[in-house]
């Protein structure tokens, strides 16, 4: 499908999933064409969530490989948090996440790079994690995303790949739900967007649109707060991941004993399963010993429209949202792959 192709952009709009799609149809029927003729689900890395999504795309490895393995990770050997969207300096991102990134294999081969994105996204250690290697221009709203795009993809002189990323779906469906009023709009401007692409794709290119997750909401009876209930905070040292997977680090000897309190509380919301049984699975990729400690000694991914909160540990807004997304449901992993030539 890519044969003469020397031009290739990339865009990756942040919440839109493959099932998401049929939803987004009325507003964006662009979007919705292209998924009916050219377009195939994939399936994202576990947990499904921005970071680990972003980085997997950006490295092409799985999710134990590059090290990034949550929304928020504890840093092992300190009892700190790192939230890897506010992510500066530290840890180091080089060291945090070491694996060379596709545009810097692609840069070294020759090829002109270049990443599209919010102006505050540059030099931010998830962006350095996922998308070192290509020369970053800041860009906020559709219509600057579709103009510095088209611009870096018909400036290069020779093979050409451009990285692109659109937030806004996510947002307004995290904050107001999907389907709600500002998701539709939202999903009519992701619509505008990838029209304006395909419109301005010069004949030697071609436009991929993917996603990082897709997302769930959550009704309020469906929804544990572990701060509120002391069964789910005994024997809990550090508590991780984000609201539909959630990573628990425990005091020694506690493990047993947190996995039977969760189990009984959640029963049938969630699977509670400890980081040995987890990485066995394989969900995560084969895991290096440097990375196990970033996963928690217990691991909870909720089930159905369930979620556990952390009303006082977490940010105040991270329990009043609507939509979530993290966990293994096919709503949540599955995600568009639309190919389209100039």
């Amino acid at each position: 499908a890519l044969a003469g192709v020397r031009r290739v952009a990339v865009l990756l709009v942040d919440g839109l999933g493959w099932y998401q799609v049929p939803t987004a149809a009325p507003y964006a029927p662009t979007l919705a064409g292209l998924a009916a003729t050219v377009g195939r689900p994939l399936i994202a890395g576990f947990p499904s969530t921005t970071p680990t999504s972003l980085v997997s795309l950006g490295t092409g490895v799985a999710p134990g490989a590059h090290g990034v393995l949550g929304f928020t990770v504890r840093v092992p050997g300190t009892d700190r948090v790192l939230t890897h969207t506010d992510w500066a300096g530290d840890p180091a991102p080089l060291s945090w996440q070491p694996v060379t990134t596709q545009l810097e294999r692609a840069r070294a081969a020759g090829v002109t790079t270049t990443v599209v994105s919010r102006p505050e996204f540059g030099g931010s250690g998830l962006t350095l994690a996922a998308n070192r290697g290509g020369n970053f221009r800041g860009a906020a709203g559709v219509d600057a995303v579709a103009t510095t795009m088209l611009a870096a993809l018909a400036g290069g002189a020779g093979p050409t790949l451009v990285s692109g990323y659109h937030a806004d779906l996510d947002r307004h469906g995290h904050v107001s739900g999907v389907d709600s009023a500002p998701w539709r709009i939202a999903a009519g401007e992701v619509d505008a967007l990838v029209a304006r692409l395909v419109d301005g794709l010069p004949p030697d290119a071609a436009l991929l649109v993917t996603a990082d997750h897709g997302q769930l909401d959550i009704p309020a009876e469906h929804r544990f707060d572990l701060d509120t209930d002391p069964r789910l905070r005994d024997g809990i040292r550090v508590v991780a991941g984000e609201a539909r997977v959630r990573y628990l680090h425990v005091v020694p000897g506690a493990v047993d004993d947190v996995v039977a309190a969760w189990s009984a509380v959640l029963g049938d919301a969630a699977r509670v399963r400890t980081r040995d049984e987890v990485v066995a699975t394989g969900w995560f990729g084969p895991v290096p010993e440097e990375h196990l400690g970033r996963i928690g000694d217990v691991v909870v991914t909720c089930n159905d429209t369930y979620a556990v909160m952390a009303s006082r540990t977490e940010r105040p807004m991270a329990s009043k949202l609507v939509a979530y997304h993290g966990s293994d449901t096919a709503a949540e992993l599955t995600v568009p792959l639309l190919v389209v030539r100039g």
